[in-house]
C-alpha cells in the first residue's frame, strides 16, 4: 500500500473510520461539508482539504461515507475529473444497487475504480472497528481495497460484480427492520403484561429470541434514551432503496414495508432524528386487537 487516502464524509460512521486510518498509520486527507467536524482527526494527525478537488488531486484511493445515491453522485462528479489516473473509490454509504452500478460505469470510463462497500455494524462498530463491509465490484478492486478495510472492520467479503454490495445492504436493512419490530413488539407486550422489563430484555435477549436489535437497542430503550445511534430518517432512506431494489427482482418484503411504515409515522411526529428503537414508544400506544 502507498500513496495517501482521501476520506469524504465524518459524520457518526464516516469520522471513527477515518481515524482508525490515522491510527493505523495511513496519511489520511479528509473532508467534510461542515468543516468543523475535521477538528478531532487533525489533531489526531489527519490533514484537512479544502475542497474536493484538492483532496482527489492529492489521493491514490478515495473512500466516500455520505448519505444519498445523490450526495455519493455529487461527490463523484466533483472528485473524478480532478482524481489520479486509476485512482480507485471506495463508497460506503449506503445507496440504490442502480446508482451504484451507474457510478461504477462513470468512473470506469474515466479510467478509474470503483467498489460499492457499504457497511454494517452500527456507531459502535465504528467506533470499535468491528464493522462489516459488503463489497461490490472487479475483484482486483477489491483486493485493492481489502488491506486498508482491516483499519475498521472485523469482517470484509467480496460479495459479487458492480451492486453486489448494495443489495446485500438491501438484505441486511431487511432483517434489521424485522428484528427491529421483534425488539419493539416483544418488550411492550412485556411492559403491558407487568413484567420487570430489565428481567425481560435479560432473559429473552440472551435466549432463542436474542438479536443484535436485543443487545444493542435494549439498553437504550430501557433508559427511553432516543439518542442515534442509527435515526429514524437514515432508516426510511435504506428502507425506500430495499423497496425499489426488492420491486427490480420481484421479491416480497412485508416485514420491511411494515417497519417503514410505523417509523414513517413517529417522523412525522417530528422524531425522525431519533434512534429507530423509538418505535417502542409507537408500539406503546398502539391497541391491541379486540
Amino acid at each position: 500500500m502507498a500513496g495517501r487516502i482521501g476520506f469524504v464524509g465524518l459524520g457518526v460512521m464516516g469520522g471513527p473510520m477515518a481515524g482508525h486510518l490515522v491510527k493505523a498509520g495511513h496519511d489520511v486527507l479528509v473532508w467534510n461539508r461542515t468543516a468543523s467536524k475535521a477538528a478531532a482527526l487533525v489533531q489526531g494527525g489527519a490533514r484537512q482539504a479544502t475542497s474536493l478537488s484538492e483532496l482527489a488531486s492529492d489521493s491514490s484511493i478515495v473512500f466516500l461515507c455520505v448519505s444519498r445515491s445523490e450526495d455519493v453522485q455529487a461527490c463523484i462528479d466533483e472528485l473524478a475529473p480532478h482524481a489520479q489516473p486509476g485512482t480507485l473509490f471506495v463508497d460506503h454509504s449506503t445507496i440504490d444497487p442502480e446508482a451504484a452500478k451507474r457510478i461504477h460505469a462513470q468512473l470506469r470510463a474515466a479510467g478509474h475504480a470503483f467498489v460499492d462497500a457499504p457497511i454494517t455494524g452500527g456507531s459502535m462498530g465504528a467506533q470499535n472497528g468491528t464493522l462489516t463491509i459488503f463489497l461490490g465490484g472487479e475483484t482486483d478492486d477489491v483486493d485493492r481495497a481489502l488491506p486498508y478495510l482491516r483499519a475498521y472492520a472485523k469482517t470484509a467479503e467480496h460479495v459479487g460484480p458492480d451492486g453486489a454490495g448494495q443489495m446485500a445492504k438491501m438484505a441486511n436493512q431487511i432483517a434489521v427492520g424485522g428484528a427491529l419490530l421483534a425488539l419493539c413488539e416483544s418488550l411492550s407486550f412485556a411492559k403491558k403484561a407487568g413484567l420487570d422489563l430489565e428481567q425481560a430484555w435479560r432473559l429473552i435477549g440472551g435466549g432463542a429470541g436474542g438479536s443484535w436489535a436485543f443487545q444493542n437497542y435494549g439498553p437504550k430503550l430501557l433508559m427511553s434514551d432516543w439518542s442515534p445511534g442509527f435515526s429514524i430518517d437514515n432508516q426510511l432512506k435504506d428502507f425506500g432503496y430495499c423497496r425499489d431494489a426488492a420491486r427490480s427482482i420481484d421479491s416480497a418484503v412485508p416485514l420491511t414495508e411494515l417497519a417503514e411504515r410505523l417509523l414513517a409515522e413517529l417522523q412525522a411526529e417530528g422524531r425522525g432524528a431519533q434512534t429507530t428503537a423509538a418505535l417502542y414508544d409507537l408500539y406503546l400506544a398502539l391497541p391491541g386487537e379486540k
